[in-house]
C-alpha cells in the first residue's frame, strides 16, 4: 500500500500530517452486493491518477499532510467490530488531527459516530444515504449496516439527506423535519440552506455512496435509482464546510466493479474535495 494519491513521503508522514485516513475494510453485515472490503486499495489506486490541484478552492490540500493508518482488520462479529472501531476512534480523537474513515460497509460508522458524539455533545450527524438505516436491530444485531444511524438518531442531532428507501418499521425513528427525501430535494433550490440551518456548529458527515445516483455510482451493494448527482452533492458539501465546523467524516459502501474504474475515481475526487473544503 502506497501513499494517498502517490504524494511524497514528507506529506504522508504521521508527524507532518494534519489529516489521518483510517481504513476499516469490514463487509460482514451487507446483505446483497459484496465487495466493500476490497474498496480501499481500489480507492487508493484511483487517487494516484487524480490531479492534486483543486480548482474550486485554488489549493493543494495534500500539503497539509495525509497519513494512512494501519487497517482495522477485526471482522469476527458485528459486536466486536463496533467495540474495536469505537475504542480506536476514541484514541484517535486525542491526536488533535482531522479524522477521516473509509469503509467497508455502513456498520463501521456506528462506533465512529458514538466516539464523536461523546467528545462533541452538541454534534450534528449529517447522513448522505439512499437508506434511512434506522432499524433498531436487523438479522439479530443492532450493529448491522441497516442500523447504522439508529444510535445516532437517539444521541445526536441527525440530519438525513438523499433518503429514498426504508422499511415501515423505521418510520417511528424518523424525524421528518430533519429528513430530506430524494424526491423532495429534486429540483428544489432551498433544501440545502434549510438543512444547514438545522445543524449545530460541529458536524460529522457519514457519506454512504449509494446516496449518489447509480448512473454515476453503480459500485455499491444496494444501488437505488433517483440519487444525487455530482454537482449537487459537492455544492451542498461546500456549503456545509463553509458554514459549519466539520470535525470528521467517513465514506462507506464502495464495492468495486471489475472493469469500471470511474466510480472509484469519483470517490477519490469526493474525498479530496471534502478535504479541500475543510482546509481551504
Amino acid at each position: 500500500m502506497g501513499n494517498f494519491a502517490g504524494i511524497e513521503d514528507q506529506y504522508a508522514d504521521y508527524n507532518n500530517s494534519a489529516i489521518l485516513l483510517q481504513s476499516i475494510p469490514y463487509d460482514g453485515t451487507s446483505t446483497w452486493g459484496k465487495g466493500a472490503d476490497k474498496a480501499f486499495s481500489a480507492f487508493l489506486e484511483a487517487s494516484e491518477n487524480m490531479e492534486l490541484y483543486n480548482i474550486e478552492t485554488d489549493t493543494e490540500v495534500y500539503k497539509k499532510g495525509i497519513h494512512i493508518l494501519p487497517d482495522i482488520t477485526e471482522d469476527s462479529t458485528p459486536e466486536s467490530v463496533f467495540e474495536v472501531v469505537y475504542n480506536r476512534t476514541k484514541e484517535l480523537l486525542n491526536t488533535n488531527k482531522f479524522l477521516t474513515f473509509f469503509g467497508g460497509e455502513h456498520s463501521i460508522s456506528i462506533g465512529v459516530i458514538k466516539a464523536f458524539y461523546e467528545k462533541y455533545p452538541d454534534i450534528t450527524i449529517l447522513q448522505l444515504d439512499a437508506h434511512a438505516d434506522l432499524r433498531k436491530d436487523y438479522l439479530g444485531s443492532k450493529f448491522n449496516h441497516a442500523c447504522a444511524l439508529h444510535d445516532a438518531s437517539k444521541n445526536a442531532n441527525l440530519i438525513q439527506v438523499g433518503i429514498r428507501s426504508m422499511d415501515i418499521c423505521e418510520k417511528q425513528y424518523l424525524n421528518k423535519e430533519k429528513c430530506y427525501f430524494a424526491q423532495d430535494i429534486y429540483l428544489s433550490k432551498t433544501w440545502m440552506q434549510r438543512s444547514i440551518d438545522l445543524m449545530s456548529d460541529n458536524v460529522y458527515i457519514t457519506f454512504d455512496l449509494d446516496a449518489l445516483d447509480p448512473s454515476i455510482m453503480p459500485s455499491t451493494g444496494t444501488p437505488e435509482p433517483g440519487g444525487l448527482d455530482w454537482n449537487t452533492t459537492i455544492s451542498y458539501l461546500k456549503k456545509v464546510f463553509d458554514q459549519k465546523n466539520v470535525v470528521g467524516f467517513d465514506i462507506v459502501e464502495l464495492a468495486p466493479i471489475a472493469g469500471n474504474k470511474a466510480p472509484e475515481f469519483l470517490v477519490a475526487k469526493l474525498y479530496y474535495s471534502m478535504l479541500s473544503y475543510k482546509f481551504k
